[in-house]
């Protein structure tokens, strides 16, 4: 409305003529002084009664719109008309929004208009670390404090200015809510093999990937197995592709491919799956992903010098590498993220993914872990934590979860994805379900920067929160994948943890006995153990377990698989790493 007045008033420009109040009727543009003619202010006035025989009422109100005020003139005064007549239906009646009382946010909007100004143009702010700026952009520069704002809306002001409020928009909330994600695809690179397939025979099997690390650069260690990967992943790979990624990319790569192409999806890539690329998303969970690119980059600039060094050192040193990789060989540009948070990194990678596709960032997601940190420097940093297993091989599993005699953890590498979507998209073309990834669950212990709280008290409330993350109740929980990695600390703080949360025995399984620790990694292979037990209700035994310690108390499934329990839907699979970050996943089988 007031722009419309407005080119009614640029129509005609302003001829400041005299006359005495009493000439003046409804409809006149008028300025009450010479001083408010100099300064542009003019009203319209709206209504003229006698007040006495010498006076006369006037009902002014600014032309471009506002509140009314009256004016007792004496009948003889001069006042300055602008020789122009107004149609008063025309000048609307508009209050300015209180701000008396507003709390500023950054983001909120405020439109001043001069209305007393026929010829004003509307100006607005918009506020920006505490200050109102002007707007557009590429104006020149102009900013007003929320005092000055808050002036123009009130007092004598008001009756000059007309300032409308504008807050920030609130997200809409969704009518919908959050949405269901659900797992389609499954891969995995271990020390029981390649692929999938390999993983979870091994694990029904009940056989062991931990093996004698073979070498030079090992054989002055107090410690010399670890579980290692018995395949060449450069084998696997393009050569050219390969040399251009460290051994923790290689990994992730070939897990995240067999993930992909186990969802039903082109080997190919996104775009070749029918995908919107901005749609699909990458989420890697790394601790350090492949510390020997840069100890080797270290060695050769000692032995020959600047030149010696490779230009590919530092893209392969970064743990985002991984990340990386699999978003480059499979073209997805939705994102590409990277986890740290020590041995809970895969887990939480894979909570975050989910979180992502719930709330509508992206459609699909490849997440999980990968690492490759069997090196000499690990290892001898770790023995000399007394973090490692000293018992040989040969006499069962070095790695011995929640047993009377365990001595530490065996050291690992790997790769494992899984491939995330929401049920919608997957049902709309036809996917086959494993489970739903109904939650997750986040604490931090706060209590040492390598040993667990003996309490378990930052464990249970991971587990609570993941729990009450997928909408269940705590009696749903049919199984844990524990996390157990055979440290005596570390074993006794989960057991307190499961004990005081879980709503009566629950069968317990443990994975490191076959596989060591696979550190950033072992969150998503676990997690893969995870789906494929809900999906085939059959529970992997714990190997290296042979007597378990009475201070567990727990019901941990050994010797052979067992049928998963009928009543309940929720399988929770735990990941702890050190500086007390505790990261556990909820998964949900489908019927």
């Amino acid at each position: 409305m007031e722009q419309h007045v407005m080119r009614h008033f640029s129509e005609t420009p302003v001829q400041p003529h005299s006359v005495s109040a009493a000439e003046v009727i409804p409809g006149d543009l008028l300025a009450l002084s010479e001083k408010d003619v100099a300064g542009d202010r003019w009203y319209v006035v709206m209504h003229t009664v006698p007040e006495t025989p010498e006076l006369i009422r006037v009902t002014l109100r600014p032309p471009l719109g506002g509140t009314d005020r009256d004016e007792v003139l004496g009948r003889a005064r001069q006042v300055t008309v602008a020789c122009r007549r107004v149609d008063i239906a025309r000048i609307p009646e508009i209050v300015s929004d209180d701000l008396g009382t507003v709390e500023f946010r950054d983001g909120d909007q405020v439109s001043v208009l001069r209305v007393v100004d026929p010829e004003a143009a509307e100006v607005s702010y918009a506020r920006r670390w505490g200050t109102w700026h002007r707007a557009p952009a590429g104006l020149a520069e102009q900013t007003v404090s929320d005092e000055e704002l808050r002036a123009r809306a009130s007092g004598d002001a008001r009756h000059e200015y007309v300032v409308r409020h504008r807050p920030r928009a609130a997200a809409e909330p969704s009518v919908r809510g959050p949405r269901r994600v659900v797992v389609t695809g499954l891969g995995a690179l271990t020390p029981l093999g390649a692929g999938v397939g390999e993983l979870w025979e091994g694990l029904l099997e009940g056989r062991c990937g931990i093996r004698e690390l073979e070498g030079e650069e090992f054989a002055e260690l107090p410690v010399r197995v670890a579980g290692t990967v018995p395949v060449d992943p450069m084998e696997l790979l393009p050569r050219p592709q390969a040399r251009r990624m460290n051994r923790a990319a290689q990994f992730a790569v070939l897990a995240a491919r067999e993930a992909w192409q186990d969802a039903g999806f082109d080997e190919a890539g996104t775009r070749e799956s029918g995908l919107d690329p901005e749609r699909v998303g990458v989420c890697v969970g790394a601790i350090l992903g492949d510390a020997s690119v840069l100890v080797g980059g270290d060695r050769r600039l000692r032995e020959k010098g600047p030149r010696g060094v490779s230009p590919l050192t530092t893209p392969m040193t970064v743990p985002s590498q991984a990340a990386s990789q699999v978003s480059l060989a499979l073209h997805i540009t939705g994102e590409a993220r990277t986890v740290t948070s020590a041995c809970a990194s895969g887990t939480e990678a894979i909570g975050q993914a989910i979180d992502r596709i719930r709330y509508g960032r992206v459609d699909v997601a490849l997440a999980g872990g990968a690492e490759a940190v069997v090196t000499p420097a690990i290892m001898a940093s770790f023995a000399a934590m007394k973090a490692l297993s000293n018992h040989p091989l040969g006499s069962g599993s070095p790695s011995r979860p929640f047993a009377a005699d365990r001595d530490g953890f065996v050291n690992g590498e790997g790769a494992g994805f899984l491939l995330l979507e929401s049920e919608e998209h997957a049902r709309a073309r036809g996917a086959r379900i494993y489970c739903e990834a109904a939650g997750w669950g986040l604490s931090a212990d706060a209590h040492h920067m390598a040993a667990p709280d003996p309490s378990g008290s930052g464990v249970a409330l991971a587990l609570r929160r993941a729990v009450r993350d997928a909408g269940g109740r705590i009696a749903d929980v049919v199984h844990v994948n524990a996390h157990a990695t055979a440290t005596i600390d570390g074993d006794l703080a989960e057991a307190s943890a499961l004990r005081a949360v879980l709503d009566g025995p629950v069968p317990v399984t443990a994975l490191k006995g076959h596989l060591g620790h696979l550190q950033g990694a072992a969150g998503g292979v676990e997690a893969v153990a995870t789906v494929l037990t809900l999906h085939h209700g059959i529970i992997p035994p714990t190997i290296g377990c042979e007597e378990q310690d009475d201070a567990m108390g727990l019901d941990v499934v050994t010797k052979t698989p067992r049928p998963l329990p009928a009543l309940g839907d929720l399988a929770l699979s735990n990941s702890f790493g050190f500086g007390g970050h505790n990261a556990v996943l909820a998964l949900r089988r489908v019927g």
